[in-house]
């Protein structure tokens, strides 16, 4: 009633499946650069991010104790407040993550 698959193309337990946005797997329509990323590379992405405002922070620190007329203390501030808040959102995300992935072992 609500598919539109027709029952001649139904075999057992496989599908025939017609790839007609560019998005499916296997459609080489779409240059591999536009492919959207896996959720492990968005991961690693955003934890190399945190890193980066981490350093920055850090950075900015050493600067600002070494040379304080070189660096407005606003900006040190803001650059600390950008670290605390990405590595506390990067610390929310994988608790998330460790949580989900126990509830789902835990389901078999």
């Amino acid at each position: 009633m609500y598919s539109t698959t027709p029952i001649s193309m139904v075999k057992g337990n496989l599908v025939t499946l017609q790839t007609t946005n560019p998005r499916h797997l296997g459609h080489d329509a779409m240059p591999s650069a536009d492919l959207p990323k896996s959720f492990g590379q968005l991961l690693f992405d955003s934890i190399n991010e945190v890193s980066d405002h981490q350093n920055e922070a850090s950075r900015l620190s050493v600067e600002a104790i070494i040379n304080p007329d070189s660096v407005a203390p606003h900006d040190v501030t803001i650059a600390m407040a950008k670290a605390n808040m990405s590595l506390s959102i990067a610390k929310n995300v994988m608790d998330r993550v460790i949580q989900g992935y126990k509830d789902i072992t835990n389901l078999r």
